[in-house]
């Protein structure tokens, strides 16, 4: 949908400032989504009050996926990287104005729609920065496929990160001193970034329709729908089951017990990212020899038959021995593991 502009080689320290914009925003929707998860919950919201406040964010993250294109063809790349940065830093400081004294229903309405923006503005940054990466890339050089590579399969990694400065900054400060740390840090890169990137960075199509976001193949769009059961099966242990299961055997309630919980919850689950991404960097070359022998759609067919029965194996796992906390935490952890793999 975006047009090609031609750039000379100067162009790689804009390129530089793209991905660390693309970093440092993946760094904060990480620590972010820890934050609120342990914050909110030592505040007594229940497992489902604690997934209502993700609801939105995914939802919005959903629309925004749909239309960035779109919004970028009508208004350039520079309006929506810069329009997702800014919201993610006004996310961040509305949430510093949660009150404990405010009532569990008014709080978690508030967080919703807090969260809902920081769902818009991961889509509009995430969009912005991969198609900036190609836009920046040099016209005769084939360093463009190893550039992509490099920003989307350092997501994960960053991401990860994410999730343990998210636990570290809880160990280290209190919940509005987090936020505060991390919007002026975005607050830096957003300055940086519109002082630096091209300001001409994309072609810009009034009459662009939005009708052209949405794909004709079936095929396309049956995949699409089933990416969204896939990482919706699985965020439903990990954007909340999963830490607070960690939190309930680590944590006995004190704030002392709470710091060293909070770090540990974040590391693990930033090694489960990192692990993740790079065996997702690994399984193109560990499953070459399948998809020469079959076709690519069976491939994944016969992984995810694979995949489904893991979840029903810990299940069943966990109810072997349900008050042996240690032999819970063990046996969750290597299964999580393999399901990684899976996955």
């Amino acid at each position: 949908m975006l047009g090609s502009i031609n750039f000379k080689d100067k162009n790689i320290f804009s390129y530089l400032i793209v991905t660390i914009s693309y970093w440092s925003f993946m760094l904060t929707d990480g620590a972010l989504r820890m934050l609120v998860l342990l914050h909110f919950h030592v505040l007594g919201f229940n497992p489902i009050q604690l997934a209502y406040l993700f609801l939105l964010y995914e939802f919005a993250g959903i629309v925004t996926n749909l239309s960035a294109g779109w919004l970028a063809s009508k208004f350039g790349l520079n309006v929506t990287l810069f329009s997702g940065l800014i919201l993610q830093i006004i996310s961040l400081l509305l949430l510093t104005q949660v009150n404990e004294n405010w009532t569990i229903l008014a709080s978690v309405v508030f967080v919703m729609f807090v969260q809902g923006l920081s769902g818009v503005s991961k889509d509009l940054t995430k969009m912005s920065s991969k198609s900036a990466v190609k836009l920046l890339a040099p016209e005769k050089n084939t360093k463009l496929f190893k550039w992509v590579s490099f920003l989307t399969g350092s997501k994960n990694t960053v991401k990860g990160l994410g999730f343990f400065i998210g636990g570290l900054l809880l160990y280290l400060f209190d919940f509005q001193t987090s936020l505060v740390i991390m919007s002026i840090i975005l607050f830096v890169v957003l300055i940086i970034s519109y002082i630096t990137i091209p300001k001409n960075l994309g072609t810009i199509d009034k009459k662009v329709k939005f009708s052209e976001v949405f794909s004709k193949n079936k095929n396309i769009n049956f995949l699409s729908l089933s990416r969204v059961f896939l990482f919706g099966a699985r965020d439903v242990w990990f954007v909340v089951g999963l830490p607070l299961f960690f939190y309930s055997i680590l944590s006995d309630g004190s704030v002392g017990s709470n710091k060293k919980a909070f770090f540990i919850i974040g590391s693990f689950l930033a090694f489960w990212i990192i692990i993740y991404g790079i065996i997702q960097t690994l399984m193109p070359k560990l499953i070459k020899n399948q998809i020469s022998k079959n076709s690519s759609v069976q491939v994944a067919k016969n992984w995810s038959l694979y995949l489904f029965p893991i979840p029903i194996i810990l299940f069943f796992l966990l109810k072997l021995n349900p008050y042996d906390e240690n032999f819970n935490l063990i046996i969750t952890i290597i299964i999580l593991l393999v399901f990684c793999l899976f996955f």
